[in-house]
This record gives C-alpha cells, structure tokens and sequence, in this order.
C-alpha cells in the first residue's frame, strides 16, 4: 500500500532536519521501515517504533543487511500510551500518517504533548496527516469525528484548525500541503518547534 521507496514526507524531514542539524530521532509509526532506512543511511541515530511486531522484527531484519544496527533502535510500542523514554531524550521526532490513524482527538492532544514532552529544548517534530480536502474525506462509513472507513481502513481526517490545535503546545508551527501515491492522497506535512 505505501511501497518500499522512502516517502515525499520523509525526504523533506530529512533535508528540513540536516538543515536543523538534528541526527537523533524517535519515528513514531515507523512500520516496516521504508522512511526509517533512509534517515539511518544518512547518519541520524533512529529509535523506530510501531505497534506491529512483526514490522518491528521487519526492520530489524532490513537494518541488519544494510549495515546500519548501529545507526538504529526499534520497539514496539502503542502510540495511544506514555511514551517510555525520559524527559528530554531526542532532538527530533518524525511520524508519517500516524497520526490520521482511528486515533481520537484527545488521544492526539496527548501524543503531540508526550512527544513535546521528550523532545529537547529547540527540538522538531514532524507529522503528516491526511487532511480534509482528501478525495476520501467523507466517504464510507462515518466512524465520528472526522474518521472515516474506506475499504475497511479507518481514517483520521484533518482541518487546519486541528492540526493547530495539536500544535497548541509549541513555539512555532510550519504547515504545507503536499500530495501523495496514485489516488493521489492530500496531506499536511507539520514541523512543530518546542521551546
């Protein structure tokens, strides 16, 4: 579904965070690695977690042939929870569509405030989201909210207004649309500064 190339949203993390000089980052959301890879080839230290653990075992079979077990952590984990790092452990955080999964907005207020809350001071983090121009947005069945079920996925849909509100807890916000794959997705790619 989402191919074995690093996404568009992954390519511009990486040069936004080269530009940053940030080179440690948590991806939240990794799956089985297609992004992950390339933030690990290019010499940033990865914690990659996922709720899947066959994902998980996926990329730690990938980074162990490329060489890059030293560039790079995995675990499994749900996002819905505490995240189990201390205060302060990463200076970037990276999640590609994470977030527009059937997570419900208080869930997200409080992974956008977990994420904030290991974040270093200064420190990035950088989110896409399917937003409500998408050609799915209001197709299938309604799950509340703004989710939706097509094709037996569910869908977490975005306003600006919302990913402003997510971004509530930070300095400064960068927001921009892109698009992506053949229906074609419509998304928010998001770069939130802390403090």
């Amino acid at each position: 579904m989402f191919g074995r190339d690093p996404s568009e949203a992954a390519r511009r993390a990486l040069e936004f965070l080269q530009q940053e000089g940030r080179t440690q980052l948590l991806e939240l959301g990794c799956g089985q690695g297609r992004d992950t890879l390339l933030f690990a080839q290019n010499g940033f230290c990865v914690t990659a977690a996922d709720y899947s653990q066959a994902g998980i075992r996926a990329i730690g079979e990938k980074a162990r042939i490329a060489g890059l077990t030293r560039n790079l952590t995995s675990l499994c984990l749900d996002a819905r929870q505490p995240l189990p790092f201390a205060d302060q452990s990463f200076e970037a955080c990276y999640s590609h569509m994470l977030y527009c999964m059937a997570l419900t907005t208080p869930e997200l207020e409080r992974l956008s405030c977990e994420v904030r809350r290991v974040l270093k001071p200064g420190g990035i983090n950088i989110f896409t989201v399917r937003h409500t121009g998408d050609p799915h947005c209001g197709a299938g069945i309604h799950r509340g909210e703004d989710m939706w079920e097509v094709g037996g996925f569910i869908v977490h849909f975005f306003s600006r207004q919302k990913v402003l509100r997510l971004a509530e807890p930070y300095e400064s916000a960068r927001i921009a649309e892109f698009e992506e794959g053949g229906f074609p997705r419509k998304l928010f790619w998001v770069a939130l500064r802390k403090a």
